[in-house]
């Protein structure tokens, strides 16, 4: 436990002192509480570079300012390439720049700088489609805009050159602005409202997910929330996680008024995680709120999309990685003795098993020494995954940290036993363990890339990994493919669960 004046930023805070709220009228300590020690968490991790506590206000102001910053330079890109791509005129390019504004008007029309503030987790791929839907109407809202002006209104070349790199530029921009905002401002105070599970769960998460810029810094008793107001302008909290057992009306309530009083946000966690699932969407009907369940089968069209786009990325990724794959097998040739390629039984849709390929990493008898570190029949649980495993070679660290090893595994995509994305392809003798629970995560074709790959890789436990495949399978479509793709490449240049 942390003492009562403890401050991840280098502020203290004293027991009993008037603490200004929101409505800046001063908050006085309750009397069972001047003299009792605040109750923190100090067992979570907390990330800064900053020292010093800076106000919330500041913090998100700066955010929607270099997201603003950032949606300015891609306008600027796709200004320059009307010349650049679309043979354009000069003139035009020149008289684009009086409508730098219509850029930032119409992103602020898409919502694209309020999102971030209300939740907890906000991803640059989440917002693929409206980025998209920003850069062309930008482009057609300034293709009319130059019209009217000496440079003359732009060619459809041009307009399609200018919405092309506007949505190429604002999605790596933005994503880079992103990561600046986290790394040089403070992470977001977190309260817990609930029991020690729900702060460890809620910890966990932090853990696996780095771009979630938070950190606890106090957990409460949910059954206890008289002096929760106090508490919370103590510890100067930005948002409030409310994990209760289960739903009180009468509690939830008061929890909604203390967050009001006080400003801060909050997130509610619901107690039965199971009736609040991932395929499920809340709808209302007037003041009725209800549950839909996502329970149907996938339409014919969107298995075909799926389909096709599995055999064009598949086919070209080959195409334009075969120097590097060439070079891959010969580097796994001269380092250690024994075949390029390793195949092994793996369990696909429902099951059926189909011979997987991948790069070598480990040395020539590594399933003859299996044995010799862990019985595949011991095993708590159907997984297994060895961090720091002795039979990988030097060539195989490399090929793992940076996941080149799974690169053949396009062929079994072109041979429709795999696709890009799905659950991640488990050995068969693991399956056969499997209870009806677990072979949900059979029902669609194992993927080369995942959810389990962009939500932690070897670093979740088979629960976690359970919870994001059967998210996934329960929510599946073209574009949440598209998501997982995008977020594939920053999985791997972390490196976060590579073993």
């Amino acid at each position: 436990m942390l003492p009562s004046t403890w401050s991840p930023y280098g502020c203290s805070a004293s027991i009993g002192t008037p603490v200004k709220d929101a409505s800046s009228q001063a908050i006085e300590a309750p009397a069972q509480h001047r003299d009792a020690p605040a109750r923190r968490a100090g067992d979570w991790p907390i990330r800064t570079l900053w020292p010093r506590r800076s106000s919330p206000w500041f913090r998100y102001a700066l955010r929607r300012r270099m997201l603003a910053g950032a949606d300015v330079l891609a306008a600027l890109v796709a200004t320059s390439s009307i010349v650049v791509f679309g043979h354009g005129e000069w003139a035009q390019a020149v008289w684009s720049l009086a409508f730098l504004p219509l850029w930032i008007l119409v992103a602020k029309l898409l919502g694209l700088y309020d999102r971030d503030e209300l939740a907890l987790r906000h991803l640059t791929v989440d917002e693929i489609p409206s980025l998209a839907l920003w850069a062309m109407l930008a482009a057609a809202g300034l293709s009319l805009c130059l019209e009217v002006t000496p440079g003359g209104r732009l060619s459809p070349p041009s307009a399609l050159a200018v919405a092309i790199s506007a949505a190429v530029s604002i999605f790596l921009l933005r994503g880079a602005a992103r990561w600046l905002w986290r790394a040089t401002t403070p992470p977001e105070r977190v309260a817990i409202l609930g029991n020690d599970g729900a702060a460890d769960a809620f910890a966990r998460k932090l853990v696996l997910f780095p771009d979630v810029h938070a950190a606890i810094v106090a957990v409460h008793d949910a059954e206890d929330i008289d002096d929760l107001r106090w508490d919370l302008a103590l510890q100067e909290v930005d948002r409030l996680v409310y994990a209760p057992d289960s739903f009180d009306d009468r509690q939830l309530r008061s929890v909604l008024e203390v967050a009001r009083a006080t400003g801060i946000k909050l997130s509610v966690v619901p107690p039965h995680r199971s009736a609040f699932g991932t395929a499920v969407r809340l709808n209302h009907l007037i003041e009725l709120p209800v549950l839909e369940y996502n329970t149907g089968n996938l339409s014919r069209s969107t298995l075909f999309l799926k389909r096709l786009l599995d055999i064009v990325v598949s086919t070209l990724v080959l195409v334009v990685l075969s120097p590097l794959l060439l070079a891959v097998a010969g580097a796994i040739n001269v380092d250690s003795r024994g075949p390029v390629i390793f195949s092994q039984w793996r369990a696909g849709q429902h099951g059926r098993r189909f011979r997987m390929h991948k790069f070598r990493t480990m040395v020539r008898n590594a399933e003859e020494l299996l044995p010799q570190l862990v019985r595949l029949d011991e095993l708590a649980e159907p997984v297994f995954k060895l961090e720091r495993d002795p039979r990988t070679t030097r060539v195989g660290r490399w090929l793992r940290r940076w996941s080149v090893d799974e690169l053949p595994q396009l062929v079994n995509v072109l041979r429709g036993e795999m696709s890009l994305v799905g659950p991640r392809p488990e050995q068969v003798e693991f399956v056969e363990r499997y209870s009806s629970e677990q072979r949900s995560r059979l029902a669609v074709k194992p993927g080369v890339t995942g959810p389990m790959q962009v939500y932690g890789r070897g670093a979740l436990g088979l629960d976690e990994r359970l919870a994001v495949e059967n998210d996934y399978i329960e929510n599946l479509s073209l574009g949440r493919d598209l998501r997982i793709l995008g977020m594939t490449a920053s999985a791997v240049l972390r490196g976060k669960g590579a073993f």
